[in-house]
């Protein structure tokens, strides 16, 4: 390989390895089964080292409220009222130092499965990402795998005082009973009860969240005062940045490789800057990966010590919608121009949890249209990319699980199989399905074995190139290797003539010859004559791309 550019494959672990095609609504662990650690053998991670992963994000692994009761092992049982789904949110914490007991095979040994798994997944030349949801915990936080002497969240707090900076670890509603806008039963015989009321994790300071609140959820507190107008607070540093920190260091000494925040942008930016410099003195290769939505934080927190960010508002907004056909392929220029400054540290995707899948209905409802803006989101920047588990084979993401219904999304709250990874995992994937995972593998291996993506440098050929609208055309180069790289996202096929600058080949170096290129996505030859300020025809499926190497 030229370079280990990161390609990160999340997998929702529960959903992963179940093999169980039951898929009945709102069904128990037991109906509809439940993917394991085990499931994820050295050739499973084998294959997914081959197809040009380098890190995978293991989503849902810390323990979380659910719906199972597991109180026969001493872990608490939650009430279902508060609990989102049979299976339960994974942001959702109710033990910051416990893993999913879902997820292992002997529950007694839960952690060890998971260390286990820490060592497999290295062997295998992998990198393994783990969650981290520093912003709120379940409503019945309790852990029961803290080390000796640490103190549990709201152990201390002094709930008569809504906001307390040094004490307090929650946010309370002195004198007010919890009484949301929905039942508190959920059929049980006595009712879910709070007093006082904590304040919600969606920053909801009532004791009445409603049903699109993160009811679930209890909101930590980081010094801010919000029930003043935001002000900070970090002097002497707040208690929960010292727990907090503690539950970094745990997780990083398990051998684990990055930590993917939850909504790290509702955290302080000046609690990431104490945190991560301390994790990284001790783990100076671990990553911390931000899910941050306002571009006008974005330096702050890559200031305050993130690797990477989600490019969500920016780049993957501007490519659904020029797959949609919504607006024109000139937007991909000034979505990169945006954070041009900080690229390496944006992290691009097309799909995640949160997100629609595009093979929905309600995205683009083939996996093969967005073709061009997976060629975009890999070979475009040297930065970091991610796909979901399941995107690779056209995952539609169209069942009506239960507690998530038929929204595009694959549930994050109930007990499920994915359609596609289970018949990939038995061998029976359509003619169809195979074509979109292998040219998948190929584009994300070019990022890999070509040095022009994984060192080089790019020129965007737009700017020279206005009257395409449906196109998008960019240079790739380092050293002697060049790539053209032009994508049609149009439905049609064309013969694009496209412009080459003479600003193109004095900042890359390029020469003015004929060259056979090599279109590394097919293996077919082409001659090319590139020659300052002229054209180059370059011939286009629909919804497709070439990546020619000179």
């Amino acid at each position: 390989m030229a370079s280990n550019k990161i390609i990160i494959y999340q997998i929702f672990t529960r959903l992963y390895g179940n093999t169980m095609q039951a898929r009945k609504p709102f069904g128990t662990i037991e109906e509809n089964g439940c993917g394991k650690f085990n499931a994820f053998t050295p050739s499973v991670l084998k294959s997914l080292q081959e197809k040009g992963i380098t890190h995978v994000w293991y989503t849902g692994v810390i323990r979380h409220a659910t719906m199972t009761d597991y109180s026969k092992y001493g872990i608490p049982r939650q009430h279902p009222a508060v609990v989102k789904g049979r299976a339960g949110s994974p942001y959702a914490i109710t033990d910051y130092y416990d893993v999913d007991p879902d997820l292992a095979v002997n529950v007694d040994k839960r952690m060890e499965e998971f260390e286990k798994l820490v060592s497999r997944t290295h062997r295998a030349g992998l990198k393994m990402i783990i969650d981290f949801v520093p912003n709120h915990v379940a409503r019945q936080y309790k852990s029961i795998c803290a080390p000796k002497g640490v103190r549990d969240l709201g152990a201390d707090d002094d709930s008569t005082q809504g906001f307390n900076p040094e004490r307090n670890n929650f946010y309370y509603c002195p004198g007010q009973q919890f009484t949301p806008y929905f039942d508190l039963y959920h059929g049980e015989k006595t009712p879910y009860h709070e007093e006082p009321a904590k304040a919600t994790g969606n920053d909801c300071f009532c004791n009445a969240p409603g049903q699109n609140d993160w009811y679930e959820t209890v909101k930590l507190n980081y010094g801010i005062d919000y029930y003043a107008g935001g002000i900070g607070h970090f002097n002497p540093i707040p208690n929960t940045w010292k727990k907090m920190l503690d539950i970094l260091l745990f997780w990083a000494s398990k051998g684990i490789d990055g930590f993917r925040c939850d909504m790290a942008e509702m955290v302080p930016a000046a609690f990431w800057g104490w945190a991560t410099s301390q994790v990284k003195e001790k783990y100076p290769n671990l990553v911390f990966i931000g899910e941050v939505y306002n571009p006008n934080e974005y330096r702050n927190y890559i200031a305050a010590g993130f690797d990477y960010l989600y490019d969500k508002v920016g780049m993957y907004d501007v490519l659904r919608d020029i797959v949609c056909h919504r607006r024109g392929s000139h937007d991909i220029t000034h979505a990169w121009q945006h954070t041009d400054d900080i690229r390496d540290h944006m992290l691009y995707f097309l799909e995640n949890h949160d997100e629609q899948r595009i093979a929905s209905d309600f995205f683009a409802g083939s996996g093969a249209k967005a073709i061009p803006a997976l060629i975009i989101s890999v070979l475009l920047q040297q930065n970091p990319f991610m796909l979901y588990a399941g995107q690779e084979y056209g995952e539609r993401g169209m069942d009506q699980e239960g507690f998530s219904g038929c929204d595009g999304r694959t549930t994050i709250f109930d007990y499920w199989s994915v359609d596609t990874l289970v018949r990939a995992a038995k061998g029976q994937l359509s003619e169809e399905e195979k074509a979109l995972s292998a040219l998948y593998n190929r584009i994300l291996n070019i990022a890999h074995t070509e040095k022009a993506i994984a060192n080089g440098k790019m020129f965007d050929l737009m700017y020279a190139n206005q009257q395409y609208g449906g196109q998008y055309a960019f240079l790739r180069s380092c050293k002697q290797d060049t790539l053209l790289v032009v994508v049609n996202f149009a439905d049609q096929p064309i013969d694009m003539s496209v412009n080459l600058t003479s600003h193109a080949f004095d900042y890359l170096g390029i020469e003015e010859k004929t060259y056979t290129a090599t279109d590394l996505l097919n293996g077919t030859q082409h001659t090319l004559t590139l020659q300052r300020d002229a054209t180059v025809q370059v011939k286009l499926q629909p919804r497709g791309g070439v990546v020619l190497k000179l």
